[in-house]
């Protein structure tokens, strides 16, 4: 589990499972620097193809993770 923070992060994997986007994003900076992450995200607007190698941001807050990525 990651500390509560902002994370840049990358799409290292995607894959969509129902509605369910899962993805394994890696972390660009800090501490946890190269660190691969899965997360569960809904509601993204893309599917796991476009997905693949988009950058984001990971927040976590009261050590539950919400993504958001850059198109």
């Amino acid at each position: 589990m990651l500390p509560d923070g902002t994370y840049d992060v990358f799409v290292v994997d995607a894959r969509l499972a129902g509605d369910v986007l899962h993805l394994d994003v890696t972390i660009l900076a800090g501490d946890h620097k190269g660190e691969v992450v899965s997360v569960q995200a809904e509601g993204l607007l893309v599917d796991e193809l476009e997905a693949l190698g988009m950058p984001g941001t990971l927040f976590v807050r009261d050590g539950t993770p919400r993504i958001a990525l850059e198109p």
